[in-house]
Parts: structure tokens; C-alpha cells; sequence
């Protein structure tokens, strides 16, 4: 059984259409046994706003003191969790949903020592037993990105992060679901899509200021699953199902990371 870890973005959760939750059948299907980690950074900002909790970003990543991370675990780990759950349920997918903290399946420390992130953790190892128990009773788990460590401290991971730290265990594929069909350039007035992209030309980009804000830690992520072994993981446009089922037939969907000895073209 192959694994296909899919991370959904938080942006987009409430607006895919159905027909990408009745994917997941295809790929079952197929032979893919499916892993879903989800974001929910739309709705934790707007709960922040709700109960007047101030919130800021480094690098991407947003910083969290105990406040925040109280609304992220309540958002992500209740709300959010059971939405993706429902949907998958209504198009005929045995969703379960399941937090990092159940079973300490995302075991976590932070990600920077400085502390100038708060509790923004990094994952440390991720747990197999409770995710292998729903799959091989034939579910797809649905993992909100809230880890802990052994003392009981619980963290706030990027859920792109989260999702490479799945892939990477189970030697899986990994496909990065957002509201864009990959990382996009305007070159000579016209706007490409850059099917493929390497770690250095990533960088590149980066520098150029072409990748910016939450698609660092999405690339980052990628790069890094990348190096461990996760075979080109994809960013990918979850309002078109069909580019998901194509990428894992090993056709060009979305942007591809690739190692550099592999051919690139834009």
C-alpha cells in the first residue's frame, strides 16, 4: 500500500468542492491508502479577532504564546477537523479525525530554542500505531497539526511541516492542496506556472521575492521531505480533484520539487 499524505490548506477547507472529497475513493481505489494533515490559519485568525487576542508572523509562521495556542488547539483540533471529517463522510470517505496530541502521534518540541516563536513546535517523531489502526480498518485519518511532548506541552506545528514529518515516516508522496495550482511567476507580462522547481531555484525564487509569506514554510517543507527520501512532492490546486489523481499516475500536475539532477522546464 502506498501512501499519499495530503495537506489541505486552511484557506480553502470550506470551498473545496465535493468532488474532491469523492477523490479520496479513487485513490483508495488505486491502491493509495490517504493521509490528510490540515491547516486552518483563516478561521484561528478570525477567533483571534473574535476574543481580542493579538497575534504576529515570523518568516511565515505565526507566534504563539499560550493564548494563541489555546484558540489554534480548539480551532484546528475541534472545528476545523470535524468539518474535513463531515465532508469526507457526505461523499462516501471514512473519515476519522484524530489531533497530534491523541496517542502524542505528532511528539513535538520547539521549533526554535530563543523562544522567539512561543509554543511553534517542530516534530520530533511522528507515532504510526493509532494512524495504522484507522487505516487498517480501512479509514483515512484526518490529523490536526497540534503536537506535545513528553512533559505535556503541547504545540502549534505548521501544518506543512507537519505533513513533510508524515510523509517522511511512511516513505509516502505528499501533496501540498491549496487555491492556486502551484508556485507562479510573471515573466514578459504573462503569469507561468513552474511545473517543476529544485532546491536551488526555490531559493532563487525566494530571494527574488517570487515565493513569500506561507508559501516559505510550504517550499521549505517540501525541500525538506525532498531530502528524506519523500519523492517529489507537489504543490497542487484542490479546485481542480483531477490534477490529484494525475499526479499520482505520475503525469505533470501542479509544481513539482525535484532533485536537481532531473529535468526542469517552466
Amino acid at each position: 500500500m502506498k501512501h499519499l499524505i495530503c495537506k489541505i490548506g486552511g484557506s480553502i477547507i470550506q470551498r473545496l468542492p465535493d468532488s474532491f472529497y469523492r477523490t479520496f475513493i479513487a485513490l483508495k481505489e488505486a491502491g493509495w491508502q490517504p493521509i490528510i494533515v490540515h491547516g486552518g490559519g483563516p478561521e484561528i485568525n478570525e477567533a483571534l479577532d473574535k476574543w481580542q487576542v493579538d497575534t504576529q508572523f515570523v518568516d511565515g509562521l505565526r507566534v504563539t504564546t499560550p493564548e494563541v495556542l489555546q484558540v489554534a488547539e480548539t480551532i484546528l483540533s475541534g472545528s476545523i477537523n470535524k468539518v474535513i471529517v463531515g465532508k469526507l463522510l457526505s461523499a462516501g470517505v471514512p473519515g476519522i479525525g484524530i489531533s497530534g496530541v491523541d496517542g502524542q502521534i505528532l511528539k513535538a518540541s520547539p521549533i526554535h530554542n530563543d523562544g522567539k516563536l512561543g509554543f511553534v513546535g517542530k516534530v520530533d517523531k511522528v507515532n504510526t500505531a493509532w494512524l495504522n489502526v484507522i487505516m487498517n480498518e480501512g479509514g483515512i485519518p484526518v490529523l490536526s497539526p497540534i503536537g506535545i511532548d513528553d512533559k505535556g506541552q503541547k504545540y502549534n506545528i505548521n501544518a506543512d511541516m507537519a505533513a513533510a514529518a508524515v510523509a517522511k515516516t511512511f516513505k509516502g508522496n505528499l501533496a501540498f492542496i491549496s487555491d492556486i495550482p502551484g508556485v507562479m511567476q510573471t515573466k514578459k507580462s504573462q503569469q507561468i506556472i513552474h511545473d517543476k522547481l529544485t532546491e536551488r531555484q526555490i531559493h532563487s525564487l525566494i530571494d527574488e521575492g517570487v515565493i513569500y509569506g506561507g508559501m516559505i514554510p510550504k517550499v521549505t517543507a517540501a525541500i525538506n521531505a525532498l531530502n528524506e527520501g519523500v519523492h517529489n512532492p507537489v504543490i497542487l490546486n484542490g479546485y481542480e480533484p483531477e490534477e490529484l489523481l494525475r499526479y499520482v499516475k505520475g503525469q505533470s500536475a501542479g509544481t513539482q520539487i525535484i532533485r536537481e539532477k532531473e529535468v526542469y522546464h517552466a
